[in-house]
């Protein structure tokens, strides 16, 4: 196979972008980096192409090696046939290869390898010619062999019989057709083990649909169920029309003496040894593209919760809600700094709302507070209600806003954890990460296990593996879109850079502790281990504010300051006049973008790249994401109404719909059939994690804690 073409055409590129992609990978050059600096190669294909490609590539260089290791294994058996190689040479799958090297493969003991070993294989052979001129057991007779323990001419025909089966079983061109039958006209059907109680689980207790439809978030479910005990899970093929199709295939004379025992056996072959595989094939093929999609959905969400506006300038009280061992805070400074960490106790048992309001009110007046960040678990609400009354007699303008805490006690318990806050304990921890996640949730976000920041969809359940790496690599892609200041970054945040690996994270604090801050970017080669390979990577996506170059401070790539140079000289600028710069600077450019990239001798895109920088130096892509609504009052959910319209935040997104914070402590579901009047393929298509929207309240089962929105005008 032609791996780069079969990428060519499954991708609908351009050969050369294929080309030049797969050198620059190979070469080593990181997916963001390629995507940000190499558009030119690659025709500016995105992050997201970008991986996806990768991947493929991966998968199809896995292929070639697998038949590769197959074609050999059959040729050292001196079995392989010129038709048999160019089968494999062509499958498209591992799948398929599979299929083409079962007969070959070592086998363990089966009924059929045993039943060789008794010198039955002549029979089976015999039977398989379907021109026995005699009942079977009359031929059967002469394969007894007390010695071998065939004690009857039954014994030999059974023993045939599993030769047979075996062999049928082995076909690839069967299992194919099999497998194709099964997965277009098969359902799969999922009972209750026990008639029990209410669970989640409940639609699935009599459930049946058709393979070829079924949803991927259900497919999830019924698995976890079945992982739970909870479900019996099977799939029904259409086992008539597969046994017909057998018959046609294996009986091709009709035979008075061995067509009935070919029926028999084809039977026994399918339904002992062909249907318990193809059913674990389809429902492994089930799972895995039910994961991707739920990887892929869990990627989008956490891009966009990473993506999230932070809130400048503002000295945030943090406090981490709690009932017995009570309500743990922390005072962050403008900058992260932490100016303070205490406990009050204005929730149940001990109630002490009058001393909890004198302390929080002498930290508001002592330090100047802005905003107050309330994590949104176990006493949340209690706390909010306490935070609103002490509001109302405070003459300062303060806002609240309820922070998702998700994975900030896997945070403060971990080494990273322990390591940043050794003078503080577990929750007072948490306190800080509830702050701080306020004012940059990427710096703060890249702490935590990717898997424990609340927006996936049974994640437990899946390849944790693959779950790891796809999570990581948007994580990647994120940090990499913002920027770090190469100042202030933690190792945690360093080690997502483009070519930066954890070790050469922390080889560039410990470079920073003992020589001061970076002037330049040009500084970082002399940081222990840090290549010329990986300055290339990395320089671009870090940033230094009032270094010794201004260009620094923007994503202009230090290979393109000599172009960045002589485009300002175009517009009558030079370096130090960088802030000085407006958009309409560049307004005649547009239309000579191509003569001027040739000037400078770079690409269009990358030209195009650096005005972007010039017009907005050091900007955050993040800014233009919508702000976080803070809140000064509280709602019940008792006080939702039918028809009611309010504002609300998109918290997670799912297969069938999204959860939206509305501010009364139970996000409401907008089902995808009220997301949009136009028919959608998925709830990513209109809403993402982070978005602000307008829904109405269709219900509410305050006993159930459910709401049910929507988004339709």
């Amino acid at each position: 196979m032609d791996i780069l073409k079969a990428i060519e055409s499954e991708f609908g590129l351009k050969d050369w972008q294929v080309s030049n992609t797969v050198e620059l990978i190979e070469q080593g050059n990181t997916i963001p980096f390629i995507a940000r600096y190499r558009k030119e190669a690659t025709g500016s294909l995105t992050d997201e192409v970008l991986r996806d490609l990768n991947e493929r590539l991966t998968y199809m260089k896995n292929l070639e090696q697998k038949k590769e290791q197959v074609i050999g294994s059959i040729e050292e058996q001196g079995l392989l046939s010129t038709e048999l190689k160019l089968q494999i040479e062509n499958a498209k799958t591992l799948v398929e290869v599979d299929d083409l090297y079962r007969p070959f493969r070592p086998k363990r003991r089966t009924r059929a390898t045993i039943a060789k070993e008794k010198g039955l294989e002549a029979l089976a052979m015999e039977i398989m010619l379907q021109k026995a001129e005699q009942i079977i057991e009359i031929i059967a007779e002469k394969y007894i062999n007390l010695d071998l323990q065939v004690d009857n001419a039954e014994q030999a025909i059974e023993g045939a019989k599993d030769i047979i089966a075996e062999m049928i079983s082995d076909q690839a061109e069967y299992r194919k057709q099999i497998r194709k039958v099964t997965f277009e006209k098969g359902t799969i059907v999922s009972k209750a083990k026990e008639q029990t109680a209410e669970s989640v689980f409940e639609m699935y207790y009599d459930y049946t649909e058709s393979i070829k439809q079924i949803a991927p978030h259900r497919v999830l479910a019924v698995n976890r169920g079945e992982k739970e005990k909870i479900l019996i899970i099977k799939l029904e093929a259409p086992t008539d029309e597969i046994l017909g199709y057998l018959n046609s295939k294996v009986i091709i004379a009709n035979n008075n003496y061995t067509t009935k025992i070919l029926k028999d056996t084809i039977e026994d072959s399918y339904k002992r040894l062909i249907a318990p595989a193809i059913e674990r094939e389809i429902r492994n093929e089930l799972t895995e593209k039910a994961e991707e999609g739920a990887i892929k959905v869990f990627g989008k969400n956490l891009e966009q919760l990473l993506m999230q506006p932070p809130i400048r300038n503002k000295v945030v009280l943090a406090i981490d809600p709690a009932f017995r061992t009570g309500c743990k805070i922390a005072v962050i400074d403008d900058i992260g700094k932490v100016l303070n960490t205490g406990v009050i106790y204005p929730t149940a048992p001990k109630n002490d709302i009058e001393g909890a309001k004198k302390v929080l009110k002498a930290l508001i007046e002592k330090f100047e507070v802005n905003l107050i960040s309330i994590g949104n678990g176990t006493a949340s609400r209690e706390t909010e209600l306490f935070v609103v009354d002490m509001l109302k007699e405070i003459k300062k303008d303060i806002q609240y806003v309820i922070v998702n805490e998700a994975g900030a006690s896997v945070y403060s318990a971990s080494k990273l954890g322990t390591e940043e806050f050794p003078e503080f304990d577990v929750a007072l921890r948490s306190a800080v990460s509830i702050g701080r996640r306020l004012q940059d949730p990427l710096a703060e976000l890249v702490k935590i296990d990717p898997k424990s920041v609340g927006v996936g969809q049974y994640q437990h359940d899946m390849n944790q593996k693959y779950l790891g790496e796809a999570l990581g690599a948007v994580v990647e892609d994120s940090v990499n879109k913002v920027g770090v200041d190469l100042n202030t970054a933690s190792p945690s945040l360093l080690q997502y850079i483009s070519g930066i690996s954890k070790p050469l994270a922390k080889n560039i604090v410990a470079y920073r502790e003992a020589n001061g801050r970076f002037h330049s970017r040009a500084e970082l080669q002399k940081v222990a281990k840090l290549g010329a390979k990986a300055y290339e990577q990395c320089a671009g996506f870090l940033r230094i504010a009032d270094g010794k170059n201004p260009l620094d401070n923007t994503g202009v790539h230090p290979e393109s300051y000599a172009a960045t140079k002589e485009l300002l000289k175009e517009i009558g600028y030079s370096l130090k006049d960088l802030k000085k710069i407006e958009v309409s600077d560049f307004k005649n450019m547009s239309s000579r973008l191509e003569e001027i990239a040739k000037r400078l001798e770079i690409g269009v895109p990358t030209l195009a790249d650096i005005i972007k920088e010039l017009e907005k130096p050091g900007r955050d892509p993040r800014e233009e994401m919508p702000m976080p609504i803070l809140r000064t009052d509280v709602m019940e959910i008792e006080d939702l109404k039918e028809g009611m319209v309010l504002k609300g935040t998109v918290r997670n997104v799912i297969d069938f719909g999204a959860f939206v914070d509305i501010g009364v402590h139970q996000d409401g579901l907008v089902h995808i059939s009220q997301l949009s009047d136009k028919y959608i393929k998925h709830p990513l298509e209109i809403v993402s994690v982070g978005d602000i929207v307008d829904v109405k309240v269709l219900g509410v089962d305050a006993a159930k804690k459910r709401i049910s929105l929507s988004m339709l005008k």
